[in-house]
C-alpha cells in the first residue's frame, strides 16, 4: 500500500510539474526582431540583400512597410526608391558573408525573405499528447528541445530531398502574428485548462493513418499538389504520437538505447546519433532512398559514407541514395570562441547546409542564417497543443514559425551539430571539396574544426561492432554516446 501511494504521489508531482511548464512556456512575451537593410541575409544557403535593384519593380510602398515591420526593422525606407536606387557597390555584398549578386540567387524581396523562412518546419514543445511509454509525461516542456531542434534539422534535410531547396509554402505569408496582449490571455485560460487536463487522466488519441488526398483540386497544377502532399506527409512523420517515425515518442525510444529516458535532458550529438538510427530503422517506403552519417570525433570518412550511399544499389535499383550528414563539433572550451564565427558563417552560407543543432547555455535552438554577427534561428520553447496529424487536413500554421529570431554568435554555447544534404554521391564528392575549402578558408586555427579523410574509418583503427535489431547502437557507439553526454550543456 505504501509502494502505491508513493506511485500515486508521483504521478500527481508529474502532472503538476508538466502543468506549470505548459504555463511557463506558453507565455511568451512577443519581442521584435531587427534586420538592417544594409547587410545581407544568408538563410540556408540562400542570400538575401534588402536594397537589391529589381525590388521596386515588384513592392508597392505599403507592401515594403508592412513587410518589414512584420520583421521588426529598426530601419523603415521612407520611399521604394530610396531602398531600390543602389549604387555599384551595393551589388556587392560584403566580403566576410562570401556573396555576391553574381554567385547567389538574391531575392531583394523582404516578402520573399519572410517566405523563405516561414516554409521552414518548426516543431516546438506539444502538451497533452499520448503519454510516452515508462512514464507519466504527455508534454516535453522543459527537457525537449534538443530532440525538437534535431527535428527541425531532419524536416529540413527532407524537405531539401523531397521538395528542393526552391521550394516555398504558398500559404506562409497568410501566418499572422499575435500581439502580446491576446497571446498573453491566451496562455492565461491555456494554463487553466491544461492544469486541469492534466489532474483529470489520459486523452484518447488517433494513431497516424494520414489520407493525403484532400488536397487534390487545391492546387493549380498535379507538381503543386505533390509538393504539398509532401509538405503535409513531412509534417506527418514528426507527429506527437507513437507511430510516428520521427516524432518524439520514436526518438526517445532510441535514445534509450544510450541510457536516454523521457525528461532528460540530451545534448546536440547525442541527437545526431538518434536522428542516425530513426532514419535507419524507417521503412517507409519513401524513405529508403535517403540515409544519415555522423562523423566520427570531428573526421567524415568518405568511403564509409560512400558506402551508406551505395547500400542499395541492386540490380533493380541503381541509384544511390541521398545522405544527412551530422558533425558534432566543439566551438570552444567553456564558451564560444569568436574565431569560429567566420566558420559558422562559411557552414551556414553553403547550398549543402540543412541547419545547426545548438543554442545557447540551457536553451537549445535551431540555427538556420544570419545577418552580420548574428545568427538567425528558430525557437522551440513554446509550448503549443497536441495536433492529430492523423486527420484530414490538419492544420499546418502550428508547425511554420511567422518570424524569425536573431541572437549574438557570441552568446552560442560551444556544443553544437552540423547538418549537411547530399542527393547522391557525386553531390557528396562535390560537397566534400566545397566544404573543405571553406574549413581552410575559415580557420584560423591550425587544425580546422572537422575534416573529409579518404578511406574508410577502420583504416585508422576505428573499428566498429555490427549492430542487430535488438541492440540499436553498437559497443562502440554506446560509449561515445555516454562521452557525448557528459561533455555537452545541461538543457532546460
Amino acid at each position: 500500500m505504501e509502494a502505491t501511494g508513493t506511485d500515486e504521489v508521483d504521478k500527481l508531482k508529474t502532472k503538476f510539474i508538466s502543468a506549470w511548464n505548459n504555463m511557463k512556456y506558453s507565455w511568451v512575451l512577443k519581442t521584435k526582431t531587427y534586420f538592417s537593410r544594409n547587410s545581407p541575409v544568408l538563410l540556408l544557403g540562400k542570400c538575401y540583400h534588402f536594397k537589391y535593384e529589381g525590388w521596386s519593380a515588384t513592392v508597392s510602398q505599403s507592401r515594403l512597410t508592412a513587410a518589414l515591420t512584420s520583421l521588426g526593422s529598426n530601419d523603415l525606407p521612407v520611399s521604394v526608391s530610396q531602398v531600390a536606387g543602389t549604387t555599384d557597390e551595393d551589388k556587392t555584398l560584403p566580403a566576410e558573408s562570401g556573396c555576391t549578386i553574381e554567385d547567389h540567387v538574391i531575392a531583394g524581396n523582404v516578402e520573399e525573405f519572410r517566405k523563405d523562412f516561414i516554409s521552414r518546419i518548426w516543431l516546438t514543445y506539444r502538451e497533452e499528447f499520448p503519454q510516452i511509454e515508462g512514464s507519466a509525461l504527455t508534454t516535453d516542456c522543459g527537457w525537449g528541445c534538443t530532440l525538437r531542434t534535431g527535428q527541425m534539422l531532419l524536416a529540413q534535410g527532407l524537405i531539401l530531398h523531397f521538395l528542393g531547396r526552391a521550394w516555398t509554402w504558398p500559404d506562409a505569408l497568410n501566418i499572422e502574428n499575435s500581439d502580446s496582449e491576446s497571446w498573453t490571455s491566451h496562455t492565461v485560460k491555456k494554463f487553466t485548462a491544461s492544469f486541469e487536463a492534466s489532474l483529470s487522466g489520459e486523452r484518447e488519441f488517433k494513431t497516424p493513418t494520414i489520407s493525403l488526398k484532400e488536397t487534390i483540386g487545391k492546387y493549380s497544377d498535379d507538381h503543386e499538389m505533390r509538393n504539398e502532399v509532401y509538405h503535409r506527409k513531412i509534417i506527418s512523420w514528426f507527429g506527437d504520437s507513437p507511430l510516428a517515425l520521427f516524432g518524439l515518442h520514436q526518438l526517445i525510444e532510441y535514445g534509450k538505447k544510450s541510457g536516454k529516458k523521457a525528461g532528460d535532458w540530451y545534448g546536440p550529438a547525442v541527437v545526431a546519433h538518434i536522428l542516425r538510427k530513426a532514419v535507419e530503422e524507417a521503412r517507409h517506403p519513401d524513405l529508403q532512398g535517403i540515409t544519415i552519417y555522423v562523423a566520427q570525433d570531428c573526421t567524415v570518412y568518405n568511403s564509409d559514407v560512400i558506402d551508406k550511399q551505395s547500400a542499395s544499389m541492386t540490380s533493380d535499383n541503381a541509384d544511390d541514395k541521398a545522405v544527412i550528414i551530422l558533425v558534432p563539433v566543439r566551438l570552444g572550451g567553456e564558451r564560444t570562441n569568436t574565431d569560429y564565427l567566420e566558420f559558422v558563417k562559411g557552414i551556414l552560407s553553403l547550398e549543402y547546409c540543412v541547419g545547426i543543432i545548438g543554442g545557447k547555455p540551457k536553451q537549445s535552438y535551431y540555427f538556420a542564417g544570419f545577418q552580420d554577427d548574428s545568427l538567425i534561428y528558430m525557437d522551440p520553447h513554446y509550448c503549443q497543443s497536441f495536433v492529430d496529424v492523423s486527420i484530414k487536413d490538419f492544420p499546418l500554421e502550428t508547425f511554420h514559425c511567422p518570424s524569425p529570431k536573431k541572437m549574438s554568435f557570441r552568446k552560442m554555447d560551444p556544443s553544437c551539430t552540423i547538418g549537411f544534404y547530399c542527393r547522391n554521391v557525386q553531390d557528396f564528392k562535390r560537397a566534400s571539396e566545397e566544404i573543405t575549402k571553406m574549413l581552410k578558408f575559415s580557420s584560423k586555427e591550425k587544425y580546422p574544426l572537422f575534416t573529409f579523410v579518404n578511406g574508410h574509418s577502420r583504416d585508422y583503427d576505428f573499428t566498429s561492432t555490427t549492430t542487430n535489431e535488438e541492440d540499436l547502437f553498437s559497443e562502440d557507439e554506446k560509449k561515445q554516446l555516454k562521452r557525448f553526454s557528459t561533455e555537452e550543456f545541461v538543457l532546460l
